[in-house]
């Protein structure tokens, strides 16, 4: 594509990020295979904590270090068309009901470019 086409021309992609119970990883990644056009999906095991969990009252860092629960945070780049099915797996997936379960964000992607060819590549958008 050059640079002279117009954004709006391009496939429309965005950006899931879910932070969820570690223990929902398989489950997840299984069922995030199962979507038709869903290229890939990226997991990194994470600590921290949502809202409530804070304690102003610590005393020490290693209080405050104590309060941090693990989680896995799975990001996927998706076509538009499909960020709805992907919202909407993860949270059937990953739902325990419980205090804790984790958050998505979604957000657009304005710009991507390839390493191996170090340039913008408006094919990945």
């Amino acid at each position: 594509m050059t640079g002279s086409r117009d954004r709006r021309e391009l496939v429309k992609m965005k950006e899931i990020k879910a932070y969820v119970k570690a223990h929902k990883l398989y489950d997840l990644t299984h069922a995030l295979r199962g979507i038709e056009g869903l290229s890939g999906m990226s997991a990194v095991r994470v600590e921290g904590f949502g809202a409530g969990r804070a304690s102003a009252s610590t005393k020490t860092t290693e209080d405050s270090l104590e309060l941090l629960k693990p989680h896995v945070k799975v990001e996927v780049v998706c076509a538009d068309e499909l960020s709805d099915e992907i919202v909407a797996t993860i949270l059937r997936v990953a739902h325990t009901g419980l205090s804790g379960d984790g958050c998505i964000y979604v957000s657009r992607i304005e710009e991507a470019y390839r390493i191996a060819t170090q340039s913008r590549d408006d094919g990945m958008l």
